[in-house]
């Protein structure tokens, strides 16, 4: 396994066009243990595969240890409503609170291929909802108030700028 780079913000892969998953094979395999590793050695709580330069439709999340492995996901159902804080690999140091659905019920691929579907309230469907809005190039960033959208851009130009590399 290896730990990948993780993207920062505002990097325009984050923003790419992902694509559908068709060959459920060891490339897949090797980049879902990969992302898990990245996601387990950043602290987070998941991880998108664009967050790691891949454009892909694939997202790994791990809540109460228990590993959920979204390949082509999607919601199919949401109710209710949460808002809490919420942070993201690719927003180092950001932490805002985002409303999101209480319940979501989404489908997936696992890593095999096998489709399956789940029911989630909380912090897990909120997580579940973050990874799918990476895949779809929605960021946290899209979903504050245009006040700290623009506090956040002006962090992230300055951290830019003091980056040598």
């Amino acid at each position: 396994m290896a730990i990948l780079e993780v993207i920062k913000y505002p990097n325009p892969i984050l923003r790419s066009k992902n694509k559908i998953v068709t060959a459920f094979n060891d490339d897949l395999k090797k980049l879902i243990e990969d992302m898990y590793e990245t996601m387990y050695a950043n602290d987070g709580l998941g991880l998108a595969a664009p967050q790691v330069g891949i454009n892909l439709m694939v997202a790994v999340v791990d809540y109460e240890g228990k590993k959920y492995t979204l390949v082509n996901p999607a919601i199919l159902e949401k109710r209710g409503e949460q808002t809490g804080r919420e942070g993201c690999l690719s927003f180092p140091e950001v932490f805002e609170d985002i409303e999101r659905p209480e319940i979501v019920k989404i489908e997936a691929f696992d890593e095999n291929g096998e489709k399956y579907a789940i029911e989630a309230s909380g912090l897990l469907a909120r997580a579940f909802c973050h990874e799918i809005d990476h895949l779809h190039g929605r960021l946290i960033i899209d979903m504050v108030s245009p006040v700290k959208r623009n506090m956040i851009q002006k962090k992230f130009k300055k951290l830019k700028k003091g980056v040598t590399h």
